[in-house]
């Protein structure tokens, strides 16, 4: 049975504060999800209930920004994991400890860049014209676009591994720095080699990480934003247009805020969705 205290009554105003905070908006969003708000015709809303939510899959945009957005969690999450791995072991196996926490503080940087600065960074870099990484490849006969074709998406990919490769790589080399050493001993006496140890003993072992490594990316990825509204705007096309990028178009370019409300609620149900089990299992573990 609750029961009532001195310390509840301290607690009450923090309480209140966050209340207002996410409370408020979020039942407001929820509000304009099922009306036709709009801001330059407010006086002309009413109530439509779900057919904003069921109208979704036919519009195109919407659709090719939800294929997009899948696309690049998966790929950017995948590699960042393997590449942050690898690292991980690289750093463990070669470098003593005192040099192995220098480095792994350079390769930290990329971190701490905003990512609006980032995109900007790399539209400068990856420019057909004027970058200096086009202008490189041209000297030996490669000329690629990185934003005016289909690898526009996978360029904002790559973008997004160069930046947080190194979270990875820092929770990789924490858990491999607390597994027990009882194990691999047994495995060294036992005769068995790099590779059947890294596949039966590592791996195993380091699962809980890897999870809240994915996780815990995986729920940033969805967020992507900053990298597509500083270089391709959606473009061309539709390529690389993602679904917090057609929430902010449709809410703050359109002026459509029911929609765009309706979209981000749609995005939060596919991530519960897809994150809800892995976090159950991490809980289990």
């Amino acid at each position: 049975m609750f029961r009532f205290g001195i310390r509840h009554v301290f607690l009450a105003p923090l309480l209140v504060v966050l209340g207002g905070i996410v409370a408020y908006p979020l039942l407001y969003s929820l509000w304009l999800s099922i009306t036709n708000f709009n801001i330059l015709r407010q006086s002309q809303t009413r109530f439509v209930g779900l057919d904003q939510y069921l109208g979704l899959p036919a519009n195109e945009t919407y659709v090719a920004a939800l294929v997009n957005t899948l696309v690049f969690v998966g790929l950017a999450v995948a590699f960042e994991l393997l590449l942050g791995l690898a690292l991980a072991l690289a750093l463990q196996q070669v470098l003593p400890r005192r040099g192995r926490n220098v480095l792994r503080s350079f390769l930290l940087t990329p971190m701490f860049v905003t990512p609006i600065a980032v995109g900007l960074m790399f539209r400068f870099l990856l420019n057909q014209q004027l970058g200096l990484i086009p202008a490189l490849l041209a000297q030996v006969g490669v000329r690629i676009d990185f934003f005016g074709s289909q690898l526009a998406l996978f360029s904002i990919v790559g973008i997004d591994v160069w930046q947080w490769t190194p979270f990875m790589l820092l929770l990789m080399l924490a858990g491999l720095e607390s597994l027990p050493t009882q194990p691999f001993e047994a495995a060294k006496v036992d005769g068995a080699g790099t590779w059947f140890t890294f596949a039966n003993v590592t791996l195993p072992l380091m699962r809980p990480v890897i999870a809240v490594a994915v996780l815990i990316r995986g729920l940033d990825a969805f967020k992507v934003f900053e990298y597509v509204f500083a270089i391709t705007r959606g473009g061309p096309g539709t390529a690389t247009e993602t679904l917090q990028y057609e929430v902010y178009r449709t809410g703050f370019t359109f002026f459509r805020l029911g929609e765009a409300a309706a979209m981000a609620f749609v995005l939060v149900a596919i991530v519960l969705v897809l994150i809800v089990p892995l976090y159950r299992r991490v809980g289990e573990r």
